[in-house]
């Protein structure tokens, strides 16, 4: 640990809860340097270290946390006497703060907005290679089948004029949406809080789930995990998609009913990307990563150099408006951490219930595992 006590009507002392790894890769030496003009600088190295963290605690007016963080709950609360921001250089800030924060009026500020774009490019990636069939073409040589029988393939289609439903305007899915509109590809939308006019602003189509799911060649999921949007794709869902649609998910698991979909891509129906799931890491013997027609990444869509430099930017930015006395831009209320933690609080619950049944009938069964990407 490294820092000094904060000096009266000096900069406020800072708390950056972050390995030097992470450090590295979060803040330019710029950025880093701009955050050290505004502030009297701790770092704290062991982030996870619960010890570590309340010896730095006492005086600091500013806690910079990040994944791996030890949750700030009531006991670590205590030894931050003077804590009036927690700057978080992700997006979810539930599973690192506690209610007590916001109840003690803690101000808190999120980086997540910064995720928006490395997230919306990977599912466009996704996109393109589904409706091209890339990954079907790739497995087929990699598993040593014949040049003439690895080219055989369903039927491949362009982006150009592509009917794709996106599932939630949130940040990443305006992104999406917006790289994908870009390209020529004819969007409709599916989200119950999006005016009429802001979708006539996007240049998107508003329609029911049921109706974007039958008339999508592409779905891309881009919803918040929140208690009503748990399994949102289930069975019904799912069976609406047409065949040789394609199912993009670079969100949440939480989302989509993983039997069911693993179910659908089995019969070779559909095809899937994704980034996320309900086991992480995902087992080794999975059926998923023996299937030709999904495609496969390790929940890593955010972590661009770009995005993550992206995010040391924006809470180094944050912090900049706190010292200078100026509105928060990426505020989160207590009632935004009450509804994601209601969402992970129903996982848990439905997990505990399914590991029941497991018990009884003697069936593997896994466990949902909410990711820190949490769209606020």
């Amino acid at each position: 640990m490294t820092g000094s006590a904060d000096r009266p009507g000096g900069p406020p002392r800072t708390v950056v809860a972050l390995p030097a790894a992470l450090r590295r890769e979060l803040f330019a030496p710029g950025v880093w340097e701009r955050l050290r003009a505004v502030a009297d600088v701790t770092v704290v190295d062991a982030h996870s270290d619960r010890g570590a963290l309340a010896a730095a605690l006492p005086g600091a007016r500013v806690l910079v946390t990040g994944w791996g963080t030890a949750r700030i709950d009531g006991e670590l609360l205590a030894a931050g006497d003077r804590l009036e921001l927690v700057a978080h250089t992700g997006g979810a800030v539930s599973p690192y703060l506690g209610a007590e924060l916001f109840a003690r009026g803690v101000r808190v500020t999120q980086a997540g907005a910064a995720m928006a774009r490395p997230v919306a490019e990977v599912a466009l990636a996704f996109t393109l290679a589904l409706l091209h069939r890339v990954h079907r073409f790739d497995h087929a040589l990699r598993s040593g089948l014949d040049w003439e029988t690895a080219s055989v393939a369903p039927p491949r289609h362009e982006i150009l004029d592509c009917p794709v439903g996106v599932i939630g305007a949130s940040r990443t899915g305006r992104a999406y949406l917006a790289l994908a509109r870009a390209l020529g590809a004819r969007v409709t939308v599916y989200d119950p809080y999006l005016t009429a006019a802001d979708a006539a602003e996007l240049g998107v189509r508003q329609v029911s789930l049921d109706v974007l799911l039958a008339e999508s060649r592409v779905v891309a999921v881009h919803a918040p995990a929140l208690p009503e949007t748990r399994h949102l794709l289930g069975r019904r869902e799912l069976a609406l998609l047409a065949d040789g649609a394609a199912l993009v998910n670079t969100a949440r698991s939480w989302l989509v009913d993983e039997d069911a979909l693993l179910a659908e891509v089995r019969t070779g129906r559909i095809d899937a990307a994704l980034d996320v799931y309900d086991a992480e890491p995902l087992p080794l013997g999975h059926p998923l990563r023996s299937l030709p027609n999904v495609l496969l990444t390790p929940h890593q869509a955010a972590a661009t150099v770009q995005g993550r430099l992206a995010l040391g930017e924006s809470t180094v930015a944050e912090i900049e408006r706190f010292t200078a006395g100026r509105p928060l831009l990426h505020g989160v209320g207590a009632e935004a951490l009450d509804r994601v933690e209601s969402a992970e609080a129903s996982a848990a619950e439905a997990s505990a219930a399914e590991a029941s049944a497991v018990e009884a009938s003697a069936v593997e069964a896994s466990t949902p595992h909410p990711h820190p990407r949490t769209e606020l």
